[in-house]
């Protein structure tokens, strides 16, 4: 008898043997015992019967065309549940296209679990040139947290509860577990087996803050003339969302949610100073950062974007110590877990009298906001032909505030930085984009994800370039008739489809994709909606059919070619040769 649950594991088959199970079935059930109960992985050697068999036993498996795109599925999935996401790969070539969305997880702080079938260790270490021979545990350990081999089945217990603690625990990341292909058939003892299955107990446990270190923060912020709070999706992944809120309503400090922790109040709040982001963060004195970390994203705390020099003292709320210095001095740090830290901070400023942000200072904010959304909304109010990124966004823009409860999944250059900023979020957690990398290729594992750990439609705002990442996917999509609708911003390239081949030669220009390419027939081919849209009135059409239906739809949204910016918004990380003008 191989087939068990651990609540009730027969002791003894029908002819009154000892009842044994194997590797396959142990792993299963050490999943199942911790509340793992969705996998995203692609079949193959050696994990075919091991997906199947999780089927069988009541996992939910979906089943992907490239192992990318399933595990950048898990790490979107512990983000929403704040549960190890996991992804299941073959060993070696399968191994390395996974190896990518671990690293990702890791560095935007998304919980995943990455279990890889491998091949047999003496053989590898030999180097005698086994089936797909890696040495794939040493090669993940610089990409992820924590990684891990089991070559017994009696330790598969251990080295999941490890995994699981490893992956949720402090600061989230991705954590790889080896698993030779021996491992799986392995037999052992059924009692054996039970007792040698662990249930992690408080697998994160809450990390509270120092209360001097509480004092000190909030005492900093109540000295500000011109205070500032930034969220990071730190903080949305936290799921403090009352907290988070009490604290910016009770303080009344203006509030800047950085692109996925757009939500956790509504960006038409009135302490948002999304619309006012330069000013703000150039003129603000005290900043606090909640959930956020100073790099790139935020140009490390300095330069021209932060305004003068030492103008700033920082409170930084994280859970790890070793964030807190790493590009500027931090006035005021607060080491825990963000809901612990903010409900601290909120029972000390609850405590105490405290007095709202200077007037002026609102006032400047607000008549910055006003005066950008004026401009930006003149902009959105225009439809020209064919379509731009604006005219096409506010359509998107209009979808959403309709259907708050959505999930936005947004990846490109020009496509991300125009729907980031004008496509307005309602609810927490609902927005997922390219993160701390700026990866592309996020957006059709991550649309799965949210389809399957939350029930709501999903809203993919895709650029053409970046959807040709995870295009296959739609099949996917298809296959488990996910409540997908894909919207492919197709102005014919990279950026923009009118570059030209400077020498002459017959090939397209690098930036260059098919002219009139016609995305919905992907979509149609597997027995999806497809349509295309020329202008507004189609594009809208399409969506309120996809999100009234709840059938995959991907619509192919026609926009003028000449529209658009190189690299968008951060054209200045893209060098240019001094010595050649193209």
């Amino acid at each position: 008898q191989l087939n068990f649950c651990p609540c009730h594991l027969p002791m003894a088959d029908a002819a009154g043997k000892a009842a044994r199970t194997d590797g396959f079935h142990l792993l299963i059930d050490a999943l199942k015992l911790n509340g793992l109960d969705t996998i995203f992985g692609l079949p193959g050697i050696p994990i075919t019967d091991l997906m199947r068999l999780a089927q069988a036993e009541g996992m939910r498996v979906i089943s992907f065309r490239h192992e990318q795109n399933a595990g950048h599925a898990a790490a979107a999935a512990g983000f929403l549940t704040k549960k190890p996401g996991l992804c299941f790969t073959v060993s070696a070539p399968g191994f390395l296209n996974g190896l990518t969305a671990l690293a990702n997880a890791t560095t935007n702080c998304f919980p995943m679990i990455m279990i890889s079938g491998s091949s047999e260790r003496e053989i590898v270490d030999l180097q005698q040139g086994d089936y797909e021979e890696m040495d794939q545990m040493n090669a993940a350990k610089p990409f992820c947290k924590a990684s891990f081999r089991v070559l017994h089945a009696e330790d598969i217990g251990i080295g999941v509860a490890r995994a699981i603690r490893a992956a949720v625990s402090g600061r989230p990341g991705g954590v790889y577990l080896d698993l030779p292909a021996k491992l799986f058939p392995q037999s052992l003892e059924a009692g054996a087996a039970r007792a040698s299955l662990v249930k992690v107990v408080d697998p994160a446990p809450r990390q509270l803050p120092a209360p001097e270190a509480v004092a000190r923060a909030v005492q900093l912020l109540r000295s500000a003339k011109r205070p500032l709070i930034l969220l990071g999706k730190g903080a949305a992944y936290a799921q403090a969302d009352e907290e988070i809120r009490g604290l910016i309503e009770k303080t009344g400090v203006p509030y800047l949610p950085m692109s996925m922790a757009k939500g956790l109040l509504p960006d038409t709040h009135r302490q948002s100073a999304a619309a006012a982001r330069s000013m703000v963060l150039q003129q603000a004195d005290v900043v606090m950062l909640i959930g956020a970390r100073l790099n790139w994203l935020l140009s490390h705390g300095k330069g021209k974007t932060w305004g003068k020099p030492g103008s700033q003292a920082f409170i930084q709320v994280d859970i790890a110590p070793m964030e807190i210095d790493s590009n500027v001095a931090i006035a005021a740090p607060v080491i825990g877990d963000v809901g612990s830290c903010v409900a601290a901070m909120l029972v000390e400023i609850t405590g105490s009298s405290w007095s709202p942000p200077p007037r002026e200072w609102m006032d400047a904010i607000s008549q910055r906001r006003d005066a950008n959304l004026a401009k930006m909304t003149a902009k959105l109010s225009q439809a020209p032909s064919p379509m731009s990124f604006h005219s096409a966004l506010a359509v998107l823009r209009d979808m959403v505030k309709a259907r708050p409860d959505a999930i936005v999944v947004n990846e490109g250059a020009n496509t991300l930085d125009f729907a980031r900023s004008i496509v307005d979020m309602y609810e927490p957690r609902k927005r997922l984009d390219v993160g701390t990398w700026g990866v592309m290729g996020v957006g059709m594992g991550f649309a799965v994800a949210a389809a399957v750990t939350t029930g709501k439609p999903v809203i993919c705002i895709e650029g053409d370039s970046a959807f040709g990442f995870s295009g296959m996917e739609v099949e996917t999509i298809c296959r488990y008739n996910f409540p997908v609708c894909i919207v492919i911003f197709n102005n014919s390239g990279v950026y923009k489809g009118t570059d030209v081949n400077p020498s002459g030669h017959s090939d397209v220009a690098p930036t260059v994709f098919v002219k009139g390419a016609r995305y919905d027939k992907l979509m149609e081919a597997f027995g999806g909606v497809g349509v295309h849209a020329t202008n507004q009135a189609e594009l809208r059409a399409g969506l309120e059919g996809a999100l009234a239906s709840g059938r995959p739809t991907l619509v192919n949204a026609v926009i003028d070619e000449n529209d658009g910016t190189e690299s968008g918004r951060i054209g200045n990380l893209n060098p240019q040769s001094g010595l050649s003008k193209l």
